[in-house]
């Protein structure tokens, strides 16, 4: 992942001119712009088998990839989870940002040799954002990290567990969320 600073006006113009001339994916997390080349095929498998694995079970939500959340009160501040959980009346919005206080979940799959920075920087991001609830998933180690209840800019609850052990979610999503058989990255050379 790239980060690069950039003059705090002009940062949304400058997201959506990198994504558009390279194809990265473009984030502004507190006031830096993130930057993630395309998923490889692993991530990819493993937001694909939790969407159908979460959005099979959820009555009036829906499990969206390549939605952004904002942070309120900054309209240049924007995260895009791998997988985001709304209403499913997001589906009829002509806005791209949904607001924090609609999203039942975030889920992020660690992208790579980093795992530990990019999970800490995300969760308090979504913390701050009010967002209920977010899942940090590390295929690097098969690992998953589950932070609820936003207080204060700050996850008040905190669950770790390795894939095979099921994520204990809260309402208003399914009780749990199998994690067995998820893709593991390859062992680092």
């Amino acid at each position: 992942m790239v980060t690069t600073p950039v003059r705090p006006a002009k940062l949304r113009d400058a997201a959506e001119a990198i994504q558009g001339s390279t194809g990265l994916r473009v984030e502004i997390i507190g006031g830096i712009l993130l930057m993630s080349p395309p998923r490889r095929g692993k991530h990819a498998g493993t937001v694909r088998h939790l969407r159908e694995r979460i959005g099979a079970r959820l009555p009036g939500l829906g499990a969206y990839e390549t939605s952004s959340v904002a942070l309120p009160g900054d309209g240049d501040d924007y995260a895009t989870p791998d997988l985001l959980v709304l209403p499913v009346e997001w589906e009829q919005q002509d806005g791209w940002l949904a607001d924090p206080r609609d999203v039942a979940l975030a889920v992020e799959v660690a992208p790579g040799p980093s795992p530990v920075s990019h999970v800490a920087t995300k969760a308090a991001w979504y913390a701050a954002a009010g967002v209920a609830a977010f899942l940090a998933l590390t295929p690097r180690d098969g690992a998953w990290m589950l932070y609820t209840h936003p207080r204060d800019g700050e996850y008040q609850g905190v669950l770790h567990g390795k894939y095979g052990e099921p994520v204990p979610l809260t309402a208003p999503l399914p009780a749990e969320l199998d994690t067995s058989g998820l893709p593991l990255y390859a062992p680092r050379r």
